[in-house]
C-alpha cells in the first residue's frame, strides 16, 4: 500500500500532531520540496522546533524519501533523461528531466482515457497518485539538478485526479518557489479543470490535448476523453488564457497520414486564428505494438513553417528521449514485464 502520507494533507496532519504550528509546517515542506536538508537554514532547530518535532525529523525524512526512489535512469542526447520512479508501495511512474531545467511529472499509475496511441493508457487507471508523491518527484529531480519548470504531462490524466493535483501545484508555487506560469498543468480538456484552475493562488499554465480539429477524429483517438469539441475546447482555453495571461499551449501529436494533411492545416489555421495560444507539434514517439508512425522530420517541419506564416505561434518539439525509446509509460511496461509487482489483491 502507498504510504500513510502520500498526500500532503496527511504530511500536515503528521507534523501537527507532532507539535508543529504554521510556520513550522512550511519550513519542513519548503526544505523538503526544494531538496535541502532539514536541517538546513540559520536558525538552530533547538531554538524555535518543538522537540517531539525535532526528534521525529530523521524518521520523517526517510519517510518522505521512500515517497519516490530512482529505479532507473535512461539519459537522453538531448540532455534528458528520463527516470523510472519508484513509490513506497513498489509501483513505478515515470518522470523526465528535460533541459533548460524543467521536469515532467507523472500524477497517476496508469490512465483511464485510453488515448489509442499512448502506451500509459492500455492498461487502464491502476491508482491515483497522492499530492506528496507527485511533489516527491519534484524533489527527486531537484537533488540531481535544477528544477524551475514543472509539467504535469507524464503517465496519467491530471483532471482525472484533481484534488491531488491542484495540491500539489499550490505547495509548488508557494513553498516550492517555481514561478506560477512554470507550472503547466496539461490536460485533454475536462470542464472541471475550467471551473477550479481560476479558482486557486496558484494559478498555472494549460496544455490542451487538441491533436486534431475533427471530433469524430478526436473521440477515435481520446476514446474516453470529455466529449468536448476542438473547437469547444479552444473557447474555453482562451477564456482561462485571458484571465491568467498565459497563452493556452496546444499540444498536437502528429500522426503519419491521420491528423498531418493539408486539410488538417487548413482548418487548425482557421480554429487557432487570434487566440492567444501557441500549437506544439511533436512527432509521434513510437510505442512497440501500436501501427501509428511519426512523419519524416522534413513534413514536420514544413507543416509548421506553413502555419508560422499563416500566423500561428508553432513550435516543432521533439519527445524527449526518443533515442532511449521513452514515450511515457514505455519504461515501466518493461520493467513490469521484467519484474511484476503484487498491488491491492492484483498484478501489475
Amino acid at each position: 500500500m502507498p504510504s500513510v502520507i502520500a498526500t500532503l494533507p496527511a504530511l500536515r496532519q503528521r507534523l501537527r500532531a507532532l507539535g508543529a504550528n504554521p510556520a513550522h509546517e512550511e519550513r519542513v515542506l519548503r526544505l523538503w520540496a526544494n531538496a535541502l536538508p532539514q536541517t538546513s537554514g540559520r536558525r538552530r532547530l533547538e531554538d524555535f522546533m518543538p522537540q517531539a518535532l525535532r526528534n521525529a525529523l530523521p524518521a520523517l525524512d526517510d519517510e518522505l524519501q521512500s515517497l519516490a526512489r530512482i529505479r532507473s535512469e535512461h539519459p537522453g542526447e538531448d540532455g534528458s533523461a528520463r527516470l523510472l520512479v519508484e513509490l513506497s508501495d513498489g509501483q513505478a511512474v515515470e518522470s523526465v528531466l528535460l533541459p533548460r531545467d524543467g521536469l515532467c511529472v507523472s500524477t497517476q499509475l496508469g490512465c483511464a482515457v485510453g488515448c489509442t496511441f499512448c502506451m500509459t493508457g492500455r492498461d487502464g487507471l491502476l491508482r491515483q497518485l497522492g499530492s506528496a508523491e507527485i511533489v516527491a518527484q519534484v524533489a527527486l529531480a531537484r537533488a540531481k539538478r535544477p528544477v524551475k519548470k514543472v509539467v504535469f504531462m507524464g503517465m496519467g490524466e491530471p483532471a482525472h485526479n484533481l484534488d491531488h493535483v491542484l495540491d500539489a501545484i499550490h505547495l509548488l508555487g508557494t513553498a516550492g518557489g517555481i514561478a506560477h506560469k512554470q507550472l503547466v498543468f496539461s490536460t485533454v480538456g475536462d470542464r472541471r479543470v475550467f471551473e477550479r484552475l481560476p479558482l486557486g493562488r496558484v494559478k498555472p499554465a494549460l496544455a490542451l490535448s487538441l491533436h486534431t480539429t475533427k471530433p469524430e477524429l478526436r473521440e477515435r483517438l481520446l476514446p474516453r476523453a470529455p466529449r468536448i469539441t476542438p473547437a469547444e475546447l479552444v473557447d474555453l482555453g482562451e477564456r482561462y488564457a485571458r484571465a491568467t495571461g498565459y497563452p493556452i499551449q496546444y499540444q498536437w501529436t502528429l500522426l503519419e497520414g491521420i491528423n498531418d494533411g493539408d486539410d488538417e492545416i487548413d482548418a487548425v489555421t482557421q480554429l487557432l486564428q487570434g487566440r492567444y495560444a501557441i500549437l506544439n507539434m511533436i512527432p509521434y514517439n513510437q510505442v512497440d505494438g501500436l501501427d501509428y508512425r511519426r512523419p519524416s522530420w522534413e513534413r514536420a517541419a514544413e507543416i509548421a513553417r506553413t502555419l508560422h506564416r499563416r500566423g500561428i505561434l508553432t513550435k516543432l518539439r521533439q519527445s524527449a528521449g526518443q533515442d532511449v525509446d521513452g514515450g511515457c509509460g514505455q519504461l515501466r511496461a518493461r520493467s513490469a514485464a521484467a519484474r511484476p509487482v503484487v498491488w491491492a489483491g492484483r498484478t501489475a
